[in-house]
């Protein structure tokens, strides 16, 4: 199998930290004691998607560094590899300027080094490109006295010669990436919380091969995800027969998200003709879906003598098993017991192998047995759950990396 992906960093613990991100996000990783050659074989004869790689060049001179990142770039990009994570000191320990520099004209003439070592969950983070530890720059830490690596500069663009930007309100992924790209070829972004890694990740995702993402744990985090839903592009089918207020409310937080809707009316569920034409009518909408899209079947508020909700759901659940198979759905989200089994019973299911939730009392994983064995899917009762739960469902499996 050929490795997607390879994490470079400058010591094994610091390799560890942002390769496990990636087996969170479902991608087999495998953490390297050793350099890319040595990782590389491991590869070939295992079923790893991305690799980490450490090359102990932390206390190395800037020279030495260099020659060494150079090799190791250039051993990857031989072997296919796709994209590189660059992981970083959090404290800017190292030969950080001479690393970053071979990395980027390794990867590639036009490449660009994405440069942001935040991490706000230990507490690291940066701010008009200063990298702050807690509240003061790294150099007012003990980063500043270490024995072998000491840190003499905390403004992260005058330490690497480059230029320094931050988000501004309103900004878009791509509004982001477009002045990444007309700012240099090693540009420092600042990132303060956990959202605006994400933004930033986003935006690494628009400059495509160009970006060399160069940083810590903290943007490993979204860029794992985000790189899983690169590889996982698809319909996501949704299906909601709970009549409960919070099932209604989640159903309605998809829908603002931009799901498109398809609701029967009762009288519709209740006569076969119409419910048949609707069928077909729904399945007909489906080639105008865009592979990002979502498809929200919804079960009618109310009630209709003589439609009994296991009736509901039996129709529901076989609706959505065939708006799964027209599209080529990349997943499922399934509210409400009966719709659920309704659901996986259609597609030839046995079961689902659990992989882990997306909150508490959302299991995700993948159905076992028939022709869709393997299609992600997330089931959640109607009675619980913020209004974002869908949303979160959804974005669960577009961000994961599922093996086939």
């Amino acid at each position: 199998m050929t490795v997607r992906i390879a994490i470079v960093a400058d010591d094994l613990t610091g390799a560890g930290d942002s390769a496990v991100q990636f087996v969170r996000a479902g991608w087999r990783t495998h953490l390297a004691m050793g350099d890319a050659a040595a990782a590389l074989a491991h590869a070939k004869t295992t079923d790893v998607e991305a690799i980490a790689v450490t090359t102990h060049t932390r206390a190395m001179n800037a020279e030495d560094a260099s020659a060494v990142i150079a090799q190791e770039m250039q051993r990857l990009k031989a072997a296919g590899v796709s994209r590189v994570y660059k992981k970083v000191d959090s404290t800017l320990r190292g030969p950080f300027r001479a690393e970053i520099e071979s990395a980027r004209a390794a990867w590639g003439r036009d490449a660009i080094a994405v440069v942001c070592p935040a991490f706000p969950a230990t507490g690291r983070t940066v701010k008009d490109g200063v990298l702050m530890v807690g509240e003061v720059p790294v150099t007012q830490t003990s980063a500043a006295s270490d024995p072998v690596t000491p840190v003499t500069e905390a403004h992260i663009p005058t330490l690497l010669g480059g230029v320094g930007i931050a988000a501004v309100p309103g900004d878009t992924p791509q509004a982001l990436a477009d002045r990444i790209a007309q700012a240099g070829p090693v540009v420092v972004v600042d990132a303060v919380t956990a959202e605006d890694l994400d933004l930033l990740a986003q935006a690494i995702v628009c400059l495509g091969d160009r970006a060399l993402p160069v940083g810590a744990g903290g943007l490993a985090i979204p860029l794992a995800r985000l790189w899983a839903g690169e590889a996982s592009r698809g319909v996501i089918v949704v299906l909601v027969t709970s009549q409960h207020s919070a099932a209604r409310a989640q159903a309605e937080a998809l829908r603002a998200d931009g799901a498109r809707v398809f609701m029967p009316t009762l009288a519709q569920l209740a006569d076969t003709d119409a419910w048949l034409e609707f069928k077909e009518s729904t399945l007909a909408a489906l080639d105008d879906l865009a592979a990002a899209d979502t498809a929200l079947v919804l079960a009618p508020d109310g009630r209709l003598e003589g439609l009994h909700s296991d009736r509901v759901a039996e129709k529901l659940g076989a609706l959505t098993a065939a708006v799964v198979r027209r599209a080529h759905a990349a997943g499922v989200v399934a509210t409400g017991g009966d719709g659920a089994r309704q659901v996986v019973n259609e597609l030839g299911a046995n079961g689902v192998a659990l992989i882990d939730e997306v909150t508490g009392g959302m299991p995700i994983g993948t159905l076992t047995g028939g022709a869709s064995a393997g299609l992600p899917v997330v089931t959640k009762a109607g009675g619980f759950g913020g209004d974002d739960v869908l949303v979160r469902a959804v974005r669960a499996i577009r961000e994961r990396r599922f093996s086939v």
